[in-house]
């Protein structure tokens, strides 16, 4: 067919449109004009958000989203079937240009309602993959406007266009999108504000309210979508922390006891439910003493999926739960009893997940303040009815160490500094998740590990747990730490020569001789002290035998017939005493009151253990010493109290975090190996770390400290003269301290340039010099060293640096007499103050800071602020006192807690009654018999 001859369709009468087909025009026009109006409102919200940064998305904005969806999917029929039958009568026309118009107008037409098909979720097809998403949006924003370019060409081609409607359109689209946009912004109400709550837990809710429980417990609903999140999640310590947990249900139970019996009310027991119980807690079932804990299903719900992402704001960085916490918006028919409503409830939140993400995933979720809300915690003096005590804190833990990149002188940095809990707690796996991501440019979509690896492995046990559970605690565990039979002393004396270290060249053992064995336990991989957390009951400890063939002739850290751990073996862990001087051994929070011995290990430091074995006569062969670091979550004496009758002995994983093995001959013997052992510079650095960090300028273990840096410095390793430097000013030899900075500056001028300002500026305000000392604090606090910068390393989060800064201010300001010097003196001072305050910002209950401010305040003139912070000192300062009363009562009458205490004990391998030890055929000369009062002998493991 020729074009522009002229045939049946160019016919007078035969119209393209005719009668029949011009309803459905309307329809499809209608339809267009409605989708053009929620558009242009939909397009303005997204405008507003991108520019302001926020979101406006209501429930009026996810409303014309459903619109949007419905409207989109039933012009879908209309369009085609119009466009069908418009081009069979169109498609002989000798009008070209309008046939070539108005085919491309079908095609993109067709690619709009495709691209918003592909958009949509749908059950048996959807698309998940963040990138092909993000072109499918883009081609559906982009088509529309070429549809309506196309539309106005196609119609040009042909009968002149009555322009009335599509301005109509336009105008009402143009002024319901800036009314409606116009009510978002500006016209809709704040939320209300969060207020406490609560006496004793920090939290706070829209204006102090309850919220309602159901809401709180809607993990079913979010396991629909993310199913494989919420499956690690079920067998979570997390998912397990309230009544279902049968460890805190039994400690709990008894807080909520006292409350009752000294208050009349579960106040008390509040501070525990603050992050245990949140579900109870927050919809007020937690404060009925007749509570159902049992049959309640807020019992058992653990924090669930909303108790976190629904978090809005981290309040502060005290801990004990100070997080403000409200209902999420929901979406359109999300509780509706019919079950097509509530599909198309979940098609909106897979449609437009922008509102619930903005509802449940929020910058904050990915800070360490997030963590630290539960997991820095102290006892209010309403819970203790004494005074403010510190009892767990990870978050300055880490937040102050070596691994997150904030402090300045950690013995050891990562190469990369790990800024955050969940880089170790919260790791990568593979999933189709539709929140998954290629976030580590693997290739591979993952989320992060809502199982939260940690070392719980009791829980998971006692409660019955998978198997691959407590293997992934496990794979946490071992290797985190490391155990190094490093060396002897001759004498059995802490003082005695030093033979090390043990490696295999000529160290022989005299039979009749008596040696200090010198373990040293190093944390490796752990980002806060080791163990932190319920220090006071998790059991880490050292199993240390000493063999000679098949004979034990020492042995430390071996269990009895129940699984308890023999009490006078090495633990890493803190002691805690109540009141009256007993040891706090039920998870008894309430009473705690003062810690006898805290043996955790920070992160990047070392412990000494000293073990004292007499060498038999009789020996001829090669001695074995065998080292292992042993964990398991609870101790046998806590074990016990829960179990109550049903405790038969303490079957809760024990995981071997590090061992290590020496065989040395004996005089005549020949066979002599050691296991793998690391650089022997990093063995004499980490032996002196520990003996630096147990020793104080009275006691030799900092000149022993000293001789293991001085290896180090000869091995030729930069750490061995920094280290020389913090011994030499911890003893108060600063001259010494400052040759030890010059030999590192002259022959390791790239070596942790940090580290070594910071014990130049303490060598300066020994020396008097503190106007350099204050340059190089603030140049260290500003984290001005581009190899710091390079591996993430942020100084400006290390408080003791900031302490000893406004303090070196302080002391300036003080030198400055007269009026003349009056301003520089006040600026200074204003310096100084601004300075502690930036401390508080970062940890509010710093001793150190109110009682500089105190002095600050009194200089400045302010005698009530001086008068506030005071009065925080007294808070905040130990009761010594009232401490030294319940110290001595316990250590008097246990024998075993009162030798962990020592400043520098000796364990000793060989005495009576020891778990696992060979009876000797007859007395050792010279033992220094110890009596044993029974298998837990009050330390109850």
């Amino acid at each position: 067919m020729a074009i522009g001859k002229p045939t049946l369709v160019d016919t007078p009468g035969f119209a393209v449109i005719g009668d029949r087909l011009r309803p459905l025009l309307r329809v499809v026009g209608v339809f267009c004009a409605l989708l053009a109006v929620n558009s242009t409102y939909l397009a303005a919200i997204t405008l507003a958000e991108s520019a302001s940064g926020k979101l406006y998305q209501d429930y009026f904005y996810l409303g014309m989203f459903l619109a949007h969806l419905a409207l989109g999917l039933l012009l879908i029929v209309p369009f085609v079937a119009f466009a069908v039958l418009h081009l069979r009568r169109a498609i002989g026309r000798s009008n070209r240009n309008a046939i070539r118009a108005g085919l491309a107008l079908f095609a993109t037409g067709s690619v709009v309602l495709l691209s918003g098909v592909f958009l949509t979720r749908f059950g048996f097809f959807e698309v998940d993959d963040p990138a092909l998403r993000e072109v499918g949006y883009w081609v559906h924003v982009a088509t529309p406007l070429i549809a309506v370019w196309l539309f106005v060409l196609h119609r040009l081609a042909g009968r002149r266009i009555r322009w009335s409607f599509g301005v109509a359109t336009a105008a009402v689209a143009a002024a319901f999108a800036t009314t409606m946009v116009a009510w978002t912004l500006w016209l809709t109400p704040p939320p209300a504000t969060a207020e406490p709550a609560f006496a004793t837990t920090l939290v706070r809710t829209p204006g102090g309210a309850h919220l309602d429980a159901r809401t709180l417990m809607r993990d079913e609903m979010c396991a629909e979508c993310h199913a494989d999140i919420a499956a690690a999640w079920r067998n979570s310590a997390h998912r397990l922390s309230s009544f279902n947990n049968p460890f805190y249900s039994f400690s709990v139970q008894e807080t909520r006891k006292v409350s009752m019996a000294t208050t009349g009310t579960m106040r008390k027991a509040q501070f525990c439910a603050g992050c245990h119980d949140l579900v109870p807690l927050l919809s007020g079932a937690f404060d009925d003493p007749d509570f159902d804990v049992v049959g309640d299903p807020s019992a058992h719900a653990g924090l669930t999926c909303t108790s976190c992402h629904a978090i809005t704001h981290v309040n502060s960085v005290l801990g004990n739960a100070d997080f403000s916490i409200a209902e999420p918006v929901h979406y359109p028919f999300e509780d509706s009893d019919s079950p097509l409503l509530r599909a198309v409830s979940r098609q909106l939140v897979k449609a437009k997940p922008a509102h619930h993400k903005h509802g449940f995933l929020k910058p904050l979720h990915s800070t360490a303040a997030f963590c630290g809300g539960c997991h820095k915690a102290h006892l209010p003096a309403a819970v203790n009815d004494y005074k403010w005590l510190r009892v767990q804190n990870h978050f300055d833990s880490f937040m102050q160490s070596g691994v997150a990149g904030h402090r300045v002188d950690s013995f050891y940095y990562p190469p990369q500094a790990t800024p955050r809990c969940a880089n170790c707690h919260m790791p990568l796996v593979a999933s189709n998740d539709p929140a998954a991501r290629d976030v580590d440019g693997s290739g591979t979509r993952k989320v992060h590990s809502h199982l939260f690896p940690a070392a719980n492995t009791g829980l998971a046990h006692t409660v019955g747990l998978p198997d691959d559970v407590i293997a992934a605690h496990r794979q946490m565990l071992e290797g985190a730490a490391r155990i190094d039979i490093f060396g002897l002393r001759e004498g059995g004396e802490v003082d005695g020569v030093l033979r090390a270290p043990l490696d295999g060249t000529g160290r022989v053992l005299q039979p009749g001789k008596t040696y200090l064995v010198e373990a040293v336990v190093r944390n490796l991989r752990v980002g806060h002290h080791l163990t932190q957390g319920t220090a006071d009951s998790n059991e880490l400890w050292v199993d240390l035998s000493v063999r000679a063939g098949d004979r034990v002739i020492g042995r430390s850290g071996a269990r009895g017939a129940q699984g308890a751990v023999d009490p006078w073996s090495f633990f890493v862990n803190s002691y805690v005493l109540t009141k009256d001087g007993e040891r706090l051994d039920r998870r008894n929070g309430q009473d705690a009151f003062v810690t006898l011995y805290n043996h955790q290990i920070p992160p990047g430091a070392a412990a000494v253990v000293h073990y004292r074995i007499d060498v038999p006569d009789d020996v001829t062969g090669p001695i074995t010493i065998d080292a292992a670091l042993r964990y398991r979550k609870f101790d046998t004496t806590y074990l016990r109290h829960v179990q109550g009758e049903r405790f038969v002995g303490n079957d809760l994983p024990v995981i071997t975090l590090a061992v290590d093995r020496v065989t040395l001959a004996t005089a005549g013997a020949q066979d002599v190996a050691v296991g793998d052992k690391p650089a022997l510079w990093e063995r004499w650095n980490d032996y002196g770390i520990g003996l630096l960090l147990s020793g104080t300028p009275q006691r030799a273990t900092l000149r022993q400290a000293e001789q293991a840096f001085r290896a180090v410095e000869a091995l030729g390793r930069g750490d061995g003269a920094l280290n020389l430097a913090r011994v030499y000013l911890k003893e108060g030899r600063i001259d010494e301290a400052a040759a030890a900075l010059q030999r590192a500056a002259d022959q390791y001028p790239d070596y942790r340039p940090w580290t070594r300002a910071w014990l130049t500026a303490q060598v300066d305000r020994e020396n008097g010099h503190l106007a350099r000392a204050i340059d190089t604090l603030r140049a260290l606090l500003d984290t001005r060293f581009d190899e710091a910068r390079q591996r993430g390393f942020d100084f400006s989060h290390d408080y003791r640096a900031r302490n000893l800064l406004g303090r070196s201010l302080y002391e300036r300001a003080r030198q400055l007499r007269g009026a003349a010097q009056a301003v520089q003196r006040r600026s200074l001072l204003d310096d100084a103050r601004s300075e502690f305050e930036r401390v508080l910002a970062a940890e509010p209950e710093n001793l150190a800071a109110h009682f500089n401010l105190a002095l600050v305040f009194a200089d400045l003139g302010d005698d009530a602020q001086a008068a506030r912070h005071r009065a925080l000192v007294d808070t905040y300062r130990p009761d010594d006192h009232a401490v030294e009363r319940a110290v001595t009562r316990h250590r008097r009458h246990n024998p075993a807690a009162d030798h962990a205490a020592e400043a520098v004990a000796v364990y000793d391998l060989q005495r009576p009654g020891a778990f696992g030890l060979s009876a000797p055929e007859q007395p050792l000369v010279g033992r220094r018999d110890v009596k044993r009062s029974g298998e837990d002998d009050g330390r109850g493991t």
